[in-house]
């Protein structure tokens, strides 16, 4: 371990080689970037940021120079401790996620920051995706996938990494670069590394040699196995090329760094169903998996007893649970199909194969998407059950295993009783039945010697359970990393595990690539380091670091994710009760308050993709109420006692800055505000600055006798109009125009300059004023329109107010009643032009991204929603006062739109300036495209 005045050093040494702005060596963003999955903590002494091969050229060289091991990161998502460090950890950047796909041959090169997920979306046209489908596919990146050998629900063992490489481009620890692809490069390799290559032919043939050797690598890699390095290379190629190119995947980057994985894509089948199948018994449940080997399925998932309890309650569950018994345990499964002819075939095929007489609820399967969704969500939900439940201080610990599949019934009753004999008896256990692969999951505390030695004495019964008993796989398809290695001489034996030792100091002899993982010769490393979880707060406390959430975060890689918001809110609670006086606490929490609070949108996307819901946009903002008083608190409630000079008051400033640009040209006006906000803090303009939107009297349609609709205009929206060159008329208009062809009168709230839906004042940290204008706002739509339907002209209002809404009154989202009452009243003809949609965070929380998808769908002949924006980060005005964070967020919105896109609609007017401004292009609400496509019926 170094001290801090070498961990600066080291900084030094690297920002010769990288830009400043990638290497950090402070507190936060050491403690805040070294975090991953696992319960394991290591903080690196710096972080490098690479972005290109030419950077980890460097970084190697220089860690070879320096003696400083190093490691790889891709996403983090690793769950036994392969991806932290207490030296360098280099981290990808998205110079890294690349994508190429050859046609003829099928074949994905991917970069290894290209997210799974990403790589599926784009393949998805073709109907092709990557083999591997690890559940956190959403979130883990090609580089930590290969690295991994990770598999997943439908992968198996024949669509793993390893059975689909194509080939790859790897750099070794002596910088020196191979793409397998490349007759050039693999010829200028085999005469620079000739003696390399020599050995890795000798190991094949002595391994190939002995027979008994031979044949027990080719039955471990019958199971799922990633326990160890992938030895299956040594008796499966004579080639070294192809050896060591094997060797890589599943190496956990202790061997070298993936520059790039090509895969052998499989195809991607839109025929499918699912049933969850329910069984008496685990045996029966067991037997039916071994009958299943032979069929046309592509999944089969098994639950046990304890996992049907955990998720009783989802919607779509098709027995009653509590009526089971004790042994009882279900089958969730699925078949693909090229065509729904075939698919049909397969399902009666996979329902005659089934015993009947052994299952509670029969097989039915469902092609539904909806239906066969909410059987995924019940599988899916298991481990939030866990996770959720457990008590605070604690983490939960994900397992995974594999055992022959003809033992699987005894091997599972087994694993549950030890799970009972050790005091786990929460613990769940289900998996991928199919390859005889369990996880098993519960909770685990590290704070006592006690509880570590308890989880030590379960680990050692574990190993001896799986490997001394069944003979199975230790590690299935989650890795090595620190937590097994101890282990992997127990389950491979002493020829096998030395053999890998060799490949070990034939590719990285000064052992500087991630040591200490996949290999250790400290028999005790997996009770070391152990991370800790300290009760923060109950918003984030069941947060077990998954990283999950942090793909829609507009803030990652700018300044913290949400997982590394809680890993650095942890440690400072620690810090503040075990050493108050640490020096770097004060030096953590300064810097947090900028990376931790003011870079947060707060926008509670990563709310939606945690398995947990955990929802660190309220987490963050509970910090700000907590350090609002005093005169920023009073002058907060002086803005909200007096809303209506607020509102005066923002539209002279915007009348002002008008004038300004109309005078002085806007790129003066421009270079002189960011030189202002660089150096006083002031907001930023934006190129996309709105004129002011003063009240007025606009020609109203006729609207006698048509149905009133109460029409709530954001305080956004009445403020803020179209913007300098944009002769849209007003919005209020714009929305009694669209109405009345409808057949509705839009009728406005009285005094409504007054009202807000306390919004803004929420999300800068003052909740008792945003509450008391909800509630003047609830009481005045109450007192307005309690039986006529009320539509929220802004997303974000919509979407809070139904908090307040109980019986008196029932908000609706305009982007709800455009699809649901508008549209269906309209004649619409599709506008002959390509538009954008921007979906907000308050559209994706309620469940409504496919409303605007589809009024716009029904407007124009081409909507594109660019799939690499989430939140836009303007984030009610953080887009003037952190316009870093909307810059971040949208850096890559323009080069998704093709060039004859010109237009896009949102709903939400501070997201559409940001838009405007980060694309070229003009962004307005959905309203205006309706009504230029709309006609009355």
């Amino acid at each position: 371990m170094l001290h801090q005045s070498s961990v600066g050093g080291l900084a030094l040494e690297f920002e010769k080689i990288l830009p400043r702005d990638r290497v950090f060596a402070d507190p936060l963003r050491r403690l805040a970037y070294g975090t991953d999955a696992s319960f394991y903590r290591l903080t690196p002494q710096v972080v490098v940021v690479a972005e290109e091969e030419a950077d980890i050229l460097a970084i190697l060289a220089t860690c070879r120079r320096l003696k400083a091991p190093v490691t790889f990161r891709a996403a983090g998502t690793s769950l036994s401790g392969q991806a932290v460090t207490d030296s360098v950890l280099a981290v990808l950047g998205e110079g890294f996620a690349t994508f190429a796909y050859d046609a003829a041959t099928q074949v994905a090169r991917l970069g290894p920051s290209l997210v799974g997920g990403e790589a599926n979306r784009r393949l998805a046209p073709l109907g092709r995706k990557i083999g591997p489908d690890p559940a956190s596919i959403a979130t883990a990146k090609i580089g930590g996938i290969a690295a991994n050998n990770s598999s997943g629900m439908c992968c198996g063992v024949g669509q793993n990494s390893y059975h689909t490489l194509a080939g790859l481009r790897l750099v070794l620890a002596d910088g020196v670069a191979l793409d397998t692809g490349d007759p050039v490069s693999v010829a200028a390799f085999r005469r620079s590394h000739a003696g390399l290559l020599e050995g890795l032919a000798a190991l094949s043939a002595e391994v190939k040699a002995d027979d008994v050797t031979a044949a027990r690598i080719k039955e471990k890699f019958r199971l799922k196995n990633t326990t160890g390095y992938a030895i299956n290379a040594l008796v499966d190629f004579d080639d070294p090329i192809d050896i060591l190119a094997h060797l890589m995947i599943g190496s956990e980057g202790t061997l070298g760094f993936l520059s790039r994985v090509d895969y052998r894509t499989v195809p991607e089948y839109k025929d499918k169903a699912s049933a969850l199948v329910v069984f008496a018994d685990l045996a029966s449940a067991c037997r039916a998996v071994s009958a299943l080997k032979s069929a046309p399925v592509e999944a089969v998932e098994l639950l046990d007893r304890a996992s049907l309890e955990s998720v009783k309650h989802k919607k779509g569950m098709p027995v009653d649970v509590d009526s089971l018994g004790p042994q009882a345990a279900a089958l969730l499964i699925e078949s693909r199909a090229a065509d729904a002819d075939t698919l049909r075939a397969q399902l009666a095929t996979i329902a005659a194969t089934i015993d009947l007489s052994t299952t509670l609820n029969g097989v039915n399967f469902t092609s539904d998407p909806v239906e066969s969704g909410r059987l995924w969500d019940i599988r899916k939900g298991t481990f939030p059950a866990v996770g959720g439940k457990r008590p605070p201080g604690t983490t939960v610990i994900i397992e995974d295993v594999a055992f022959p599949v003809a033992r699987l019934a005894d091997a599972t009753a087994d694993l549950q009783a030890l799970l009972h004999a050790h005091g786990y008896r929460e613990a769940i256990i289900f998996g991928h039945a199919l390859e005889g692969n369990l996880h098993f999951v519960f909770a685990q505390g590290f704070e006592s010697e006690t509880e570590i030695a308890r989880y030590a004495a379960f680990m050692e019964a574990v190993a001896e359970l799986v490997v001394g008993k069944y003979d199975g796989s230790l590690k299935a398809e989650h890795g090595t990393g620190r937590n097994m290695a101890p282990f992997v001489e127990r389950e491979w034996g002493a020829v096998a595990t030395a053999a890998m030792r060799r490949i070990k100091a034939l590719l990285d002899p000064e052992n500087l690539l991630n040591p200490g993982v996949l290999l250790n010769d400290d028999s005790k490393i997996h009770l070391k380091n152990l991370k800790p979880m300290p009760a923060t707060s109950p918003l984030v406390d069941s947060c077990i670091e998954c990283g999950f959430c942090e793909p829609q975060c507009p803030s990652k890689g700018l300044t913290l994710s949400p997982r590394q918001r809680i890993t650095a809110a942890r440690e400072m609670r620690r810090l503040r009760c075990d050493d108050p006086d640490a020096p770097q606490l004060a030096e953590m929490q300064k810097a947090y308050d900028y990376a931790g609070d003011a870079t947060c949108a707060g926008c509670s996307l990563c709310s939606t993709v945690c398995p947990l819901e955990i929802d660190t946009g309220t987490f963050i903002r509970t910090l700000r109420a907590g350090r609002r008083g005093g005169v920023a608190h009073s002058v907060a409630g002086a803005l909200a006692g007096h809303f209506a000079l607020t509102l005066k008051a923002t539209r002279a400033g915007l009348a002002a800055g008008d004038l300004a640009t109309r005078v002085l040209g806007g790129a003066a006006v421009q270079k002189a505000s960011a030189a202002a906000h660089r150096a006083l803090g002031l907001p930023r303009l934006s190129p996309a600055m709105p004129r002011a939107e003063w009240p007025g009297s606009a020609p109203a349609p006729d609207t006698a006798g048509l149905a009133p609709v109460l029409f709530f205009p954001s305080c956004a929206s009445r403020a803020m109009g179209p913007a300098p060159g944009d002769d849209s008329p007003p919005l209020q208009q714009v929305a009694a125009q669209v109405f009345a062809r409808a057949g509705y009168r839009l009728v406005l709230p009285d005094g409504l300059d007054e009202l807000c839906c306390g919004q803004p004042f929420a999300s800068k940290g003052f909740p008792d004023i945003a509450k008391a204008k909800a509630e003047e706002l609830a009481n005045s739509l109450s007192s307005e329109g309690a039986a006529i339907p009320l539509v929220f002209d802004t997303s974000p209002c919509a979407t809070r107010m139904q908090a307040f809404a109980g019986p008196r009154f029932r908000p609706v989202d305009l982007v709800q009643f455009l699809r649901d009452e508008i549209a269906p009243k309209l004649a619409l003809k599709p506008l002959p032009e390509t538009i954008a949609v921007h979906v907000t965070c308050s559209l994706r929380k309620a469940g409504l991204a496919s409303a605007l998808i589809d009024v716009a769908s029904a407007c124009a002949d081409k909507v594109i929603a660019p799939p690499g924006v989430t939140c836009c980060g303007f984030a009610g005005d953080k887009g003037f006062s952190q316009p870093e964070l909307n810059d971040h967020a949208l850096r890559h919105l323009n080069e998704s739109l093709p060039d004859d896109c010109r237009e896009g609609y949102s709903s939400s007017r501070t997201c559409e300036i940001g838009l405007a401004a980060h694309s070229g292009r003009r962004y307005r609400s959905i309203l205006h495209l309706v009504d230029a496509a709309s006609s009355p019926r």
